[in-house]
């Protein structure tokens, strides 16, 4: 994983003298910035994407919280205030930590790994939606096609067509037999003749499934309970 990148924003000096110094004893982070002007630090910010804003709240010209909610993107943001009393607040914009100064070196130090973890973490699952897929063979050719990809599965008797964003796929294979091969990557079944990814839906009532798509497929009578069942 590469450095975490970070931008401090404070109208005390000495407060961006502290987060440099704490900074510069943590491996695996880059402090690209630090400023005291947060109109200067909202340009830069809104240029220049970094994982990590190191935040006073109040300053003058724009405060901390109305600086986080006016970017493009969404950082994660560290408060580090000497007031409290905006801690509710901050964590319904889900800041990684709220630290009220005077911070010591271990506590800046332990929220800097919590926003390095959950970077980490998000980077993880985001890399894991990307790379599930399945193979098959279609037409003689070995296919790989992304999980996020497919619409749904179709049974014909002895075949079953693939269905995703940009084609179909006719394979020879039965649905029996594709629903047990791939069921745990979140398959399941319906309908007697269609199957369709967990993930992908979006709600059902007595009759429909209903896609986030916003297609609509039949839900067999013999599936709803097991399909209640694997919901939750």
């Amino acid at each position: 994983m590469a450095n975490l990148t970070i931008v401090g924003v404070d109208d005390e000096y000495p407060a961006l003298e502290l987060i440099r110094h704490y900074c510069d004893q943590i491996e695996d982070v880059d402090l690209l910035e630090i400023f005291q002007n947060p109109e200067e630090a909202l340009q830069y910010l809104e240029k220049n994407r970094v994982d990590l804003v190191i935040l006073d709240i109040n300053m003058p010209y724009i405060n901390g919280i109305d600086l986080l909610l006016k970017l493009p993107y969404k950082p994660l943001c560290i408060f580090l205030t000497l007031e409290s009393k905006y801690a509710v607040k901050a964590f319904e914009l889900d800041v990684v930590h709220y630290l009220v100064k005077p911070v010591d070196f271990e506590t800046f130090k332990r929220a800097v790994y919590k926003a390095k973890d959950f970077l980490q973490f998000k980077q993880s699952a985001e890399d894991k939606k990307q790379e599930d897929f399945i193979m098959f063979k279609s037409n003689y050719i070995m296919n790989k096609v992304l999980l996020q990809d497919i619409k749904w599965i179709q049974g014909f008797g002895e075949y079953i067509i693939l269905i995703t964003h940009l084609k179909k796929y006719m394979i020879l294979e039965r649905m029996s037999n594709f629903e047990e091969n791939f069921q745990n990557l979140g398959f399941i079944r319906i309908h007697k003749s269609y199957i369709v990814l967990s993930s992908h839906i979006s709600s059902y009532d007595s009759n429909t499934i209903y896609l986030k798509g916003g297609e609509q497929l039949p839900l067999g009578r013999t599936y709803k309970k097991h399909l209640k069942e694997y919901l939750g």
